[in-house]
């Protein structure tokens, strides 16, 4: 794990668009070095210019790989310089019976086939429910090993499960982590054991994570949290 750390776009949904090269350029001054595209279809050209100018890269994204718009996300992702292709959300009701768990698996499995054709790495994004419904761990069980997992500490947690203790358990294959630092925001649960846990999440995954990605959904000011965000998970990489 490097000191480097990362903002998943979506954090600043609402400054894209004709804001995008703006919005780039604010991140970076920040001082992250990275962005987790969600979106690499509509202007794939446009946020390819704003990265270069803004000096930020992009080793993952998020996007459905594993459905029909496959070959035009393997093409954007070689044309932003993108290595990694995160599956980022399924709907909940996959994870209601194990043969829906099964196909889904399986049909990462054959994206990944197909992206590592390309030079590509895929991977897989958790929400609360995959741990709600007991079966996360029988689905990264059928995954192949070349499948990639970015942990969410905030959605696990929501989900039922301690981060701390999960995180560890996904050894080798948990490469990304998404965080959020600070007091939860009205409405929203804490991560389980506080704050404090972040630390120890990221020191008990140093030996496989790449990347520590920030995504805040907040109703203060982004940047201002952003800026919190950054500072906070300076002092915990260093």
């Amino acid at each position: 794990m490097s000191e480097d750390l990362g903002v998943q776009l979506f954090s600043v949904r609402e400054h894209l668009g004709a804001e995008l090269g703006d919005t780039l350029s604010k991140i970076a001054a920040i001082g992250y070095t990275h962005i987790e595209p969600y979106d690499i279809l509509t202007d794939p050209d446009a946020l390819a210019r704003a990265m270069a100018e803004s000096g930020l890269k992009a080793s993952a994204t998020h996007a459905s790989i594993q459905g029909p718009r496959r070959d035009d996300i393997i093409a954007s992702a070689r044309k932003l310089g993108i290595g990694t292709v995160i599956v980022p959300w399924v709907e909940p009701a996959t994870y209601d019976d194990e043969k829906q768990v099964e196909k889904l698996a399986a049909d990462i499995n054959d994206a990944a086939a197909k992206a590592a054709q390309h030079g590509l790495r895929v991977g897989y994004h958790n929400h609360d429910f995959e741990f709600a419904s007991g079966m996360y761990q029988a689905f990264a069980e059928r995954l192949d090993d070349r499948v990639i997992l970015e942990l969410d500490c905030f959605w696990s947690s929501v989900g039922g499960t301690d981060p701390l203790v999960q995180a560890p358990a996904l050894g080798e294959r948990l490469r990304y982590l998404h965080v959020a630092a600070g007091p939860p925001e009205p409405g929203k649960p804490p991560l389980k054991g506080g704050p404090i846990r972040l630390p120890e999440i990221i020191a008990a995954t140093r030996a496989s994570v790449e990347l520590v990605v920030v995504e805040v959904v907040t109703e203060r000011d982004v940047w201002e949290v952003l800026r919190e965000n950054y500072e906070y998970f300076q002092g915990v990489l260093a």
